[in-house]
């Protein structure tokens, strides 16, 4: 008899190649994996648990054993190991297999893959995977990039091993060239903004309302029950909950203030400056992270400068409910922003995307999912071409009953000189984008003073330039 073919191979088998390999396997396809650790190779196929498996360290022997066309993933870390991968396998792989890159490859890269694999007559999926470790093995959210062509020789096991909400799998096409990373770099952007404003939620009900770790995980509990459910907001409820194994006392208390980030925050506020696309709740995240790693700077500062001037007394449960508003709203923009630089992207980049399968998708599995992506699903479904979700009329609704309190939130915390530059970007994005009068007239007429850049009127069409007195 001959050996063994199997239907589904992985580069990679660190925690989340091996969790997506293991979910492909539970779906019942064949699988086999590539890694130089000869320890996690092996132990493929114990966690297989019987199926189908093989574990290899030899690249040759991983193709040889695969079914043609081949479908190839990788999940590997992003940048020059993705492209060391990909040459590696070009000495054994044939025409028309197929090449899955899974990690978070900055979008740049995932074209030029694209054209260097074409010429080779190699099929290649630029694909974004959310969940994390959990999601990689029991369901994350798919985004896949590329030819149409490339996606539906692995549409099948894709929708297979993807999360479900209502029996529909949180994968799709999202469009041509680099899409995925795309999409999922923005996914990403969002994620940074919601978890900075949660962030801040927890400092303005700490040292505002003086909750303690049970009154705030009772509070995010809450939120979690009601319209706010989200994934994030679960998980920061649960947090407070923790104890410190090493210690006395819970572990969020212990944890030093210092975020750090891997990237794809901030390459989706870079490019949405080079589109022209405001995204200031994803830029604050972003600039925060960047304000946390100056720990040394930020306590010398503290000393000099003061902070934390309040000790008025509130109602505790007032200010939950204040809070919780104000995060409903801050959210609701949060997401606005992305949802509005992917449609710009899509018109640039000709990526064709389908903005209702994005929040169709990304309702379950992914980190941002939310009980918010079904009414942004509806909003998308009913106005293809919407072109901010504000404007909608069910969200402007919401943002209008919630601006009231996001507005008394942020001067409370002003007031006792806590940081809100999330929430504050948020309200201002809103107030911005509703006005229909900004005061960039002065704007213009300084630039054409100072340089002779011009400007348009509001009474008569031209562009015109004045020798300012």
């Amino acid at each position: 008899m001959s050996e063994q073919l199997y239907d589904f191979g992985m580069v990679g088998l660190g925690v989340m190649g091996r969790n997506f390999l293991l979910n492909v396997a539970d779906n019942g396809y064949s699988i086999i994996g590539l890694d130089t650790d000869k320890g996690r190779a092996a132990a493929i196929e114990a966690e297989a648990e019987g199926k189908p498996a093989k574990g290899t360290t030899d690249m040759k022997t991983f193709v040889a054993a695969l079914k043609t066309p081949r479908k190839i993933m990788l999940l590997v870390p992003a940048g020059k190991i993705v492209d060391a991968v990909i040459n590696s396998l070009l000495e054994f792989v044939e025409p028309g297999d197929l090449i899955i890159d899974g990690g978070n490859s900055f979008f740049v890269d995932t074209d030029r893959r694209l054209a260097h694999l074409k010429d080779k007559k190699i099929d290649f999926l630029g694909v974004g995977v959310s969940g994390g470790a959990k999601g990689a093995r029991f369901g994350p959210s798919i985004m896949p990039g590329g030819t149409k062509r490339a996606y539906n020789k692995v549409r099948k096991i894709l929708e297979a091993v993807s999360a479900k909400v209502g029996g529909e799998p949180c994968v799709a096409y999202m469009g041509k060239g680099s899409a995925g990373n795309y999409v999922k770099m923005v996914h990403n952007g969002i994620e940074y903004a919601m978890m900075q404003l949660l962030a801040e939620s927890y400092d303005i009900l700490k040292h505002i309302g003086r909750l303690s770790n049970a009154e705030l995980h009772a509070a995010f509990a809450k939120y979690n029950r009601g319209r706010l459910r989200s994934f994030l907001v679960e998980i920061t409820a649960a947090i407070f909950q923790q104890e410190d194994e090493l210690g006395k006392g819970m572990l969020i208390d212990k944890i030093l203030d210092k975020a750090k980030q891997k990237g794809t925050g901030k390459w989706t506020s870079q490019n949405a400056m080079d589109f022209g696309i405001p995204v200031p709740t994803i830029d604050a995240a972003v600039t925060m992270r960047g304000i946390s790693a100056l720990k040394s700077e930020r306590e010398a500062a503290a000393e000099v400068l003061k902070v934390r001037t309040s000790k008025a007394k509130v109602d505790k449960n007032q200010l939950v409910k204040t809070v919780g508003d104000a995060l409903y709203f801050a959210f609701i923009t949060a997401y606005a922003q992305g949802l509005a630089l992917l449609a710009d992207a899509s018109r640039e980049k000709k990526y064709g995307l389908d903005m209702e399968a994005i929040a169709r998708i990304w309702r379950g599995g992914c980190i941002i999912r939310a009980a918010l992506l079904e009414d942004i699903r509806q909003a998308y479904s009913a106005q293809p071409e919407l072109p901010n979700l504000m404007v909608d009329p069910a969200f402007a609704k919401k943002l209008r009953s919630t601006q009231a309190a996001t507005r008394g939130m942020i001067k409370q915390a002003i007031d006792a000189g806590i940081p809100t530059l999330a929430f504050s970007t948020s309200l201002a994005y809103f107030d911005a984008y509703r006005d229909g009068r900004l005061p960039l007239n002065l704007v213009q007429a300084q630039r054409d003073h100072f340089g002779s850049h011009t400007y348009e009127r509001t009474d008569r069409e031209g562009i015109f330039h004045t020798e300012w007195k």
